[in-house]
């Protein structure tokens, strides 16, 4: 019959098989008995009311744990701002969807960030936001350890390598480009793609223009900073570069340093950098 559900019972669902992982859905839908609450003994219509409800006190938990966590990064000594209101209605109508506890936390500080200084986040942005998930968020923030500002640059690249483009060097050398192997430090290919899937990297390298010989090169990847000069007038560098959405959301994240990779990075720069 159409009003007899299968019941979810908890004993069929503490081991791991594919089954038991199925049935376990069966709480979101209301399927699995609680106290005062027996699913086959209620109608479809009960059935579907107990699940948006259950749904619905989810979604209040998620919006108030983003809203604690935003009032630990609120400061008390800074005049706060109104948001625009349909920013907050868009806002709060996608946060209460995220319920992992570490994208939770990215949430709040948008929202923190929003009430001190409006229009640093896009409504595209929060959208896009939205549907990151907990992987993609762990990639991206793997690609900002990696990632430098070139002298008093404000965005991000992530540099792939570089490339001599002419002088004697660019004869006697096999491959004119000289590569950073970002794959073995945990960023692959298919890494690179996952953020391009996300619409935070741009798929295509881009280069910089031509480096000037003898003129002081500061590169920071984070707190470290590492200071170069050209060796010679034909050396650019390769590097990928993220979207605005990407350049958005790199405010928000600390990333950790990998110093294996700046080790990786001295010793490539050291064949025609000083």
């Amino acid at each position: 019959m159409a009003d007899n559900p299968v019941e979810t019972k908890q004993s069929e669902v503490v081991n791991g098989s594919a089954r038991q992982k199925t049935l376990q859905l069966g709480r979101f839908l209301g399927l699995a008995s609680e106290a005062n609450y027996n699913p086959s003994s209620a109608s479809t219509t009960e059935r579907a009311q107990f699940r948006l409800q259950k749904q619905q006190n989810q979604f209040q938990l998620n919006l108030e744990t983003i809203f604690a966590l935003a009032l630990n990064y609120t400061p008390s000594d800074v005049t706060g701002a109104e948001l625009d209101l349909d920013w907050r209605y868009h806002f709060f109508k996608m946060a209460e969807q995220i319920h992992n506890r570490k994208m939770q936390d990215l949430w709040a500080r948008i929202l923190a960030s929003e009430v001190v200084s409006p229009g640093q986040f896009s409504l595209r942005t929060l959208s896009l936001l939205q549907q990151l998930t907990l992987r993609e968020a762990q990639v991206f923030e793997k690609a900002l350890g990696m990632s430098v500002k070139i002298n008093q640059e404000t965005r991000y690249k992530l540099l792939s390598g570089y490339r001599i483009t002419g002088g004697l060097k660019q004869y006697f050398r096999k491959n004119p480009s000289q590569n950073l192997a970002l794959s073995q430090f945990g960023l692959p290919y298919s890494s690179i793609l996952t953020l391009v899937d996300a619409g935070l990297l741009h798929k295509s390298e881009f280069e910089t223009g031509i480096l000037e010989s003898k003129t002081p090169i500061f590169l920071t990847v984070n707190s470290e900073q590492i200071k170069l000069t050209p060796k010679s007038n034909h050396l650019l560098f390769t590097y990928y570069r993220f979207t605005p959405v990407g350049d958005e959301l790199s405010k928000l994240i600390t990333a950790q340093t990998d110093s294996q990779y700046l080790h990786s990075l001295r010793a490539l720069l050291n064949k025609d950098f000083d």
